[in-house]
């Protein structure tokens, strides 16, 4: 039987607001306690399967895999929020974090840019990129 997007949309949706408002209390908890990292890594997994839910990527290839990490903001050093990162399984294990680096962009009328890298690291000073990984989602983190 095939689906209509719609159908999947509003079904993604549904399944949105149940994970959100079973985990509502705990997220807001562990935003007080430890912020993006801990979201991360406690709800990280949860996330990830509603969004792979969402987007229809439920049977990802073999080799191909997905994961909840934390923005870590290369200006200040602190961790301000969490992203899905996608890519080959072996690039994805090794993502620790995503580096967000914001600068002006003088071609189009100084507009900004945040550009966000996947690294294997969730400390600036011993980070390296991890190729061939990118960011499929970003969660915005209600505070």
């Amino acid at each position: 039987m095939k689906r209509s997007p719609k159908l999947v949309m509003v079904a993604g949706a549904l399944a949105l607001f149940t994970a959100g408002a079973a985990s509502a209390q705990i997220f807001g908890q562990l935003l007080k306690v430890g912020g993006a990292v801990l979201v991360a890594d406690k709800l990280g997994d949860g996330i990830d399967k509603v969004i792979n839910k969402v987007t229809g990527q439920n049977n990802l290839d073999a080799d191909v895999d997905t994961k909840v990490v934390p923005i870590l903001s290369v200006g200040d050093g602190k961790f301000v929020g969490i992203v899905q990162v996608a890519g080959p399984r072996e690039g994805v294990e090794d993502t620790k974090a995503v580096a967000q680096f914001e600068t002006r962009v003088p071609l189009i009328g100084g507009s900004r840019a945040k550009i966000l890298i996947p690294i294997n690291a969730r400390s600036p000073t011993s980070m390296k990129r991890v190729k061939g990984v990118g960011v499929s989602a970003i969660i915005d983190l209600k505070l």
